[in-house]
């Protein structure tokens, strides 16, 4: 009997914690509308690197390969950054995306940050570990349709207790982008 009640405490408990957790889907908007996307240069949080290059490429060539959009390419982003006269693409005003999205032809763009990226120590265990929060803005409105963040890797207990390695941190940026990309699809 205690078995049986333990099980099911932790079924509920898994359950509780999957789901739509750190997704924001706006209700109202029609995704199937958006045919044409432009990933804007994503920030990073970590002074000086390159995650946010990496996951930019990544999140990029994963939208693609969807089949589902058209991912405006980078030269051309830049050039729609210079032609609507953005400030700070990472973080544009709803000006500014009406105008790259009519300059672009886009029918809205992604923007983001990246707040963790990297190897994280503690004892003798260490690992990698990536933060993300993405949100599409949709291009004739400006407003935000979709959030979602993911955070992935770290040091797991099989790490603490035999000490080693975790995966690589082009492994777990790929993890994090699809993550990511199955909460824009769900």
């Amino acid at each position: 009997m205690l078995k049986r009640l333990f099980v099911i405490c932790f079924l509920i408990f898994l359950t509780g914690c999957g789901g739509n957790a750190g997704v924001y889907h706006d209700k109202n908007m029609d995704f199937g509308a958006i045919h044409t996307i432009a990933v804007l240069p994503i920030q990073s949080l970590q002074g000086g690197g390159f995650s946010g290059e990496m996951v930019r490429d990544d999140l990029m060539n994963s939208l693609l390969a969807t089949g589902a959009l058209y991912v405006i390419p980078t030269g051309e982003v830049a050039h729609g950054i210079m032609a609507s006269n953005m400030q700070n693409p990472a973080t544009p005003t709803v000006q500014e995306v009406k105008a790259f999205c009519k300059a672009e032809k886009a029918d809205a763009v992604i923007t983001g940050v990246v707040k963790e990226f990297g190897a994280v120590r503690e004892g003798a265990a260490s690992g990698d570990n990536i933060a993300v929060n993405l949100q599409m803005i949709e291009g004739q409105t400006g407003r935000v349709v979709w959030a979602a963040s993911t955070s992935l890797g770290g040091i797991t207990f099989m790490d603490r207790l035999f000490g080693g390695g975790a995966q690589p941190m082009n492994a777990i940026t790929q993890k994090a982008v699809n993550d990511l990309i199955k909460k824009l699809f769900m």
